[in-house]
């Protein structure tokens, strides 16, 4: 089975961790523009992951007869300890499922919840104004997890059937109870969030030497506290991370730093099923995640907008494709700003955001050559209500079933706060209520009302999913990316780049990205973007800013039985593997 041996068919929970043995595909972050622009090819299954490590454990689950779902919750759990930045138990996140058979897609949803006690000034101070501590660099940010009732109810309901829960956990139990060698792109985060990390003596011990210096490449990273909580749902499942000492540690640390967590907020905690919402664009079906999540629905409608412009005309990332995407982008988070929330609480017009009419409406405010300032946009008018740090990786099985799944801590580390004697990494996801309206979160997204802060609620995500169809129903892509507000853009990018200019997934996930969010009234480009198409959209009055990458697409392309992916160089360590 590779490089990577483990017991599974004997129905044994052991590991062994040789490293795997195949050369680190990327020794530095590279700016897009750089990287190699060939697909790697597979013709079975493939996994397309932000850590090389979980990356190959998925993949030598379908090895051993596994299917998609058990590939991706294997990734999952593994990555919760190769990959402490983003990966996680202590988060949550959409996971969106493709089965081939029935011809079926499910959107799990397993974001956090804030808890029964958040009120709707949660985040406000003394005089009524947004305190951006109290969401982002305390623990009253942070939302009950969802990602092992996540990973849990699509493995009992949708994985193959022949492996336990006990043996997908059992390499990332064997990877933190052994430790792994702590390669580049783990040593640069650690670096960077060293500071956030020494606040807490629990988070120290484990990601810090003495001096308060943090781990190097090299370096052996182990994690006893996390190999016991994973052995806790190994054994019980969800209760042994939902109820019991698991549970109790983690409402301590909360409480202890003045939040409001209990033990009822935790058992209490379910993943929700959901149906997806899907569009089309120029014959090829769309489907991603619904609310709580922003991507899919806006997604969806910048798509509709675009499809009234002959992009191919103009070419991919010329000034004109970049002008007029841009300006279809901006509409679609104005909407976002007032009408996205969490479904059980307020109705999203899901119907009306994502519907060709109100597209063909929105569009004609879209000048051809000139950027309409910020100012001059509002929320829309959709028809009426309808009743009612951050990964991601893509997986794709022999028959042709998939997974898209982005998950997050939020932050960095998220709070930087490792629940003691857990080893698990909270997160400040609650920062993604609309603390306040008109006033920007911590990625500059202003929201309203329907996103406001209140007990049990799922704050608005802009975690993304994607797959993308022909028109015979057939999977073409699999797709999505961390990057906050700038997800949603990402995946319109690597769509059109497929669909409007040609390229192979390579080529799109390589290519210099652009975001433009509507507020603040500026358009990112990557570093890479040609100096007179900057100089061009200037012209036509875009506020341009030259940014550093961002976003970290796995991805995985399906022509027929050939899979071809890739894993996104702007991050180190990412792995696109297949057989």
């Amino acid at each position: 089975m590779g490089g990577w041996r483990f017991a599974i068919l004997a129905g044994m929970t052991l590991w062994s961790l040789p490293l795997p043995a195949f050369a680190d595909p990327l020794a530095f972050p590279l700016d897009a523009g750089m990287a190699r622009e060939l697909p790697v090819l597979a013709q079975h299954g493939m996994v397309a992951a932000q850590e090389r490590r979980a990356a190959t454990i998925g993949t030598d689950f379908m090895k051993a007869g596994g299917n998609a779902v058990d590939a991706a919750v294997a990734t999952a759990f593994a990555m919760a300890v190769t990959l402490p930045q983003a990966g996680n138990i202590g988060g949550g996140g959409f996971m969106l499922v493709h089965l081939a058979k029935d011809n079926k897609n499910i959107a799990i949803d397993y974001r956090e919840l804030s808890t029964l006690a958040t009120v709707k000034d949660e985040f406000l101070d003394a005089n009524g104004n947004f305190d951006p501590d109290k969401s982002q660099q305390s623990v009253l940010g942070t939302g009950v997890p969802g990602t092992v009732a996540g990973m849990v109810l699509a493995l009992q309901k949708y994985g193959s059937g022949k492996f336990s829960l006990a043996q997908i956990l059992a390499p990332a139990i064997g990877l933190a109870r052994d430790g792994f060698i702590v390669d580049d792109g783990l040593a640069d985060s650690l670096k960077r969030a060293a500071k956030r990390l020494a606040r807490y003596p629990s988070s120290a011990r484990i990601f810090l030497h003495p001096d308060g210096t943090p781990l190097h490449s090299g370096e052996r990273l182990v994690q006893a506290d996390l190999a016991h909580s994973l052995e806790a749902i190994a054994q019980q499942g969800p209760d042994g991370f939902y109820k019991g000492p698991v549970a109790d540690k983690i409402v301590a640390a909360v409480t202890a730093g003045g939040g409001h967590m209990t033990g009822a907020d935790l058992s209490g905690y379910r993943a929700i099923e959901r149906v997806p919402v899907s569009g089309h664009y120029r014959g090829h079906e769309i489907v991603s995640m619904p609310p709580p999540s922003s991507g899919g629905v806006h997604i969806i409608e910048i798509l509709n907008l675009m499809e009234g412009f002959d992009l191919a005309k103009y070419g991919q990332n010329s000034a004109q494709a970049i002008h007029l995407m841009a300006e279809s982008m901006k509409l679609a988070y104005a909407d976002r700003s007032k009408y996205l929330g969490d479904p059980d609480f307020v109705k999203v017009p899901v119907a009306g955001l994502t519907s060709k009419k109100y597209a063909d409406e929105l569009r004609a405010s879209i000048a051809m050559d000139k950027a309409r300032p910020a100012s001059e946009i509002a929320p829309g008018k959709p028809l009426p209500y309808e009743s009612p740090q951050t990964t991601h990786f893509s997986v794709v099985d022999a028959d042709g079933n998939a997974v898209s799944n982005t998950y997050t801590l939020n932050f960095f580390y998220g709070v930087g706060e490792v629940a003691e004697g857990t080893g698990i990494l909270l997160n400040n996801e609650l920062d993604d209520f609309a603390a306040k309206p008109g006033v920007a979160n911590a990625f500059g997204l202003i929201g309203g009302e329907a996103n406001a802060p209140g007990p049990r609620k799922r704050p608005l995500s802009s975690m993304s999913p994607t797959m993308m169809f022909d028109d015979k129903g057939n999977l073409e892509l699999v797709t999505g990316s961390p990057g906050g507000s700038r997800i949603i853009n990402i995946v319109v990018e690597i769509i059109a780049d497929r669909v409007d200019f040609g390229l192979n997934i390579a080529e799109s996930v390589d290519s210099p990205r652009f975001h433009d969010q509507w507020l603040p009234d500026v358009l990112l480009v990557e570093r890479g973007m040609s100096p007179d198409t900057i100089a061009r959209l200037e012209a036509m009055g875009h506020k341009v800013k030259v940014s550093p990458t961002f976003g970290s697409a796995q991805s995985i392309e399906r022509l027929g039985h050939t899979l071809m992916g890739a894993a996104d160089p702007r991050q180190r360590d990412t792995l696109a593997i297949g057989y």
